[in-house]
């Protein structure tokens, strides 16, 4: 199982929001490439970024300081939030992210998943925030009126087989993951898929990993030293 850290950025800053609200947000650094290289010295598989700018439609962005981290660092980079057009996604592959994270644009047209996966269906990821099994999307605020398992099932035949799942009541809450939906997610169509959302502890990684989750990210947990990647690796 792959640990991913998570480099969530917002303003320029690293936060982690509770359950995606950025007025509920903690600030831990300013500067997210120091960040980026801390966790790749502590031995992370991979990194997730986020730009909440973009995710929130703050009318700024982050694309920049996303691009310098894949630049700083020899781990894989896969970029997440507020990616929107096939040009944005295109942008982000040219820069050498080793997999972009979709969500709003997955589910608003699909079609453009098919035609992305085309000749990147590697490096495409679909990001499923689920709110009591309905999928979420805007930064959390619309139902897409689709159901985790039939998202799942619209992108699996594209040829898309990774999933990161959320549970947006668990994230930065440090409550544990949403295991029910974990082991559903992981029993349809052969999906890989990646945890995300409430992790505390390293019993939760054990329970993650027994619900046969290909990787997990790391967020609040990691910033706060609930969980280090050292001892985490030695259960994953």
């Amino acid at each position: 199982m792959k640990v991913i850290a998570a480099v969530d950025i917002l303003g320029g800053q690293v936060v982690r929001l509770l359950r995606g609200d950025p007025n509920n947000k903690v600030v831990y650094s300013e500067d997210p490439i120091e960040i980026a290289k801390k966790w790749e010295t502590e031995g992370a598989d991979m990194l997730h970024v986020v730009d909440l700018d973009a995710t929130l439609r703050t009318g700024h962005n982050n694309s920049e300081i996303a691009y310098k981290i894949i630049e700083a660092v020899s781990l894989p980079v896969q970029i997440a939030g507020g990616i929107r057009s096939i040009q944005a996604v295109e942008d982000a592959l040219r820069k050498n992210a080793a997999k972009v994270v979709l969500g709003t644009l997955a589910f608003k047209e699909p079609n453009t998943i098919k035609q992305l996966a085309k000749k990147n269906e590697d490096r495409i990821v679909i990001s499923i925030d689920q709110k009591d099994g309905i999928v979420m999307i805007d930064g959390w605020r619309e139902p897409a009126g689709i159901k985790v398992e039939e998202a799942i099932k619209l992108f699996r035949p594209m040829g898309i087989r990774e999933f990161l799942i959320t549970s947006v009541d668990r994230d930065g809450t440090l409550k544990g993951p949403d295991l029910t939906a974990l082991v559903y997610a992981t029993g349809i169509a052969d999906a890989r898929i990646i945890a995300s959302g409430g992790i505390s502890s390293l019993s939760d990684i054990v329970r993650i990993r027994v619900a046969r989750c290909s990787s997990v990210i790391l967020g609040k947990a990691l910033y706060d030293g609930k969980i280090t990647i050292e001892k985490l690796k030695v259960l994953a």
